[in-house]
């Protein structure tokens, strides 16, 4: 069953980069961009956190907040954090990946003729009361901020 706009978003509790549990459900009353992403430190990824960064202003501006999800783990997210200034939470979904999995967000991959299970370069917005208000499946890792407040009519 394929999410769609206007579904409760799928609750999780995931750590953080300093191995803080966080919860979707605890953030109600305010917008929630949930974007997962292959792998800390690689180009594409790379652009599209810094993208993140560069609009963070104005998605503070409206209270919204930002969670990375990907495979790697708190010691990744804590360099790839300092290393790109990156001022929002990562978030570590170890295999089998079970929130990317309830996201849609997990699954199998080709790449240079190769198959494997991986994370897939997806963003949703949540909104205030927990429901999915934009889904993006395909992803312009150095412009997906920029969609986002265009998308919301806050840019």
């Amino acid at each position: 069953m394929t999410l769609q706009i206007g579904d409760p978003a799928p609750d999780f509790t995931l750590p953080d980069e300093n191995g803080q549990p966080v919860t979707l459900s605890s953030l109600k009353g305010q917008r929630v961009v949930i974007y997962f992403y292959p792998k800390d430190a690689t180009p594409g990824c790379t652009k599209e956190a810094c993208n993140f960064r560069d609009r963070w202003g104005d998605l503070q501006k409206h209270n919204i907040k930002v969670l990375g999800v990907s495979k790697d783990n708190a010691a990744s997210h804590t360099r790839f954090i300092a290393k790109q200034e990156l001022p929002f939470t990562l978030l570590t979904d170890e295999e089998p990946c079970a929130v990317a999995s309830s996201y849609e967000s997990y699954g199998l991959k080709k790449f240079m003729g190769r198959e494997y299970m991986g994370m897939m370069r997806h963003t949703f917005v949540v909104d205030a009361e927990g429901k999915l208000e934009l889904i993006y499946r395909k992803v312009k890792a150095d412009s997906m901020a920029d969609q986002v407040l265009n998308d919301l009519s806050l840019s």
